[in-house]
């Protein structure tokens, strides 16, 4: 029995070109476990410290009203797959507060109280280090020019779990600025073209931000064997393949 269960393993990994089906990981730290739950798309649950964290709900991916009262959201940018009102009111919780961009404020979406972050802000809430961090497009554009994502208007957030930093880029290109983030321990960057980066980006990315583990998320339809092979024989990172689309 275990040796039939092990071969139809390996045959839904050829079948998902190695995508792993794991939808949680575990990671110590000095303040205790760390849980990351891969929801989907562009969204992220942490379970830290008995708090629950939630980036970018979004309902295409769960079904929020099954998951716990979010402690923190975050919200990288307006659009409607990050910044998804039906999600946010299913595990907004008397205690939530929530973080977002000026742009997402001047929508109007949200009435409650609310933490604006820009591009250079940090914050500890709820005893938690948060810095936004530039998250734009340069080379990859609208038909009439703009990009996809301009600059100023959307976040990447840095978060420290007890001691372990943890990047969730939102969407973004391999910008300069990647350079100047610090130490991380943990990198979730997007594939997702054409909004965000080419694997050649990603790797890229992952590079300069020197992560020890690195995700691919909001991968879309990227061919994600292309970016693991990009990656072979770099040293020191981790690449961790989860079911992101």
């Amino acid at each position: 029995m275990k040796k039939n269960f092990l071969i139809i393993i390996l045959f839904m990994n050829a079948l998902t070109g190695n995508v792993s089906a794991q939808k949680t990981d575990t990671y110590k730290t000095s303040q205790g476990d760390l849980t990351i739950h891969f929801l989907g798309h562009g969204s992220l649950l942490f379970e830290f410290s008995k708090m629950n964290i939630y980036v970018d709900p979004f309902s295409k991916v769960a079904d929020y009203s099954t998951l716990p009262k979010a402690n923190l959201i975050l919200v990288t940018h307006s659009h409607y797959d990050h910044f998804d009102m039906d999600a946010i009111s299913k595990i907004k919780g008397n205690v939530t507060q929530m973080i977002y961009t000026q742009d997402c404020a001047n929508s109007g979406k949200y009435s409650g109280p609310a933490i604006v972050m820009k591009n250079g802000d940090k914050k500890v809430v709820e005893g938690i280090m948060i810095e936004a961090v530039p998250a734009y497009n340069i080379e990859h554009k609208r038909p009439d020019g703009n990009p996809f994502h301009p600059k100023g208007e959307g976040n990447g957030y840095i978060l420290t779990f007890g001691g372990k930093t943890v990047y969730v880029a939102g969407d973004t290109e391999n910008v300069p600025e990647m350079k100047n983030l610090g130490h991380i321990d943990i990198a979730f960057l997007p594939v997702n073209l054409p909004y965000t980066m080419t694997p050649e980006q990603a790797a890229d990315a992952a590079k300069m931000v020197h992560t020890a583990v690195f995700y691919p998320y909001h991968t879309g339809e990227t061919d994600l064997t292309k970016l693991t092979d990009l990656m072979k024989g770099t040293k020191d990172i981790e690449v961790k393949v989860r079911e992101m689309k």
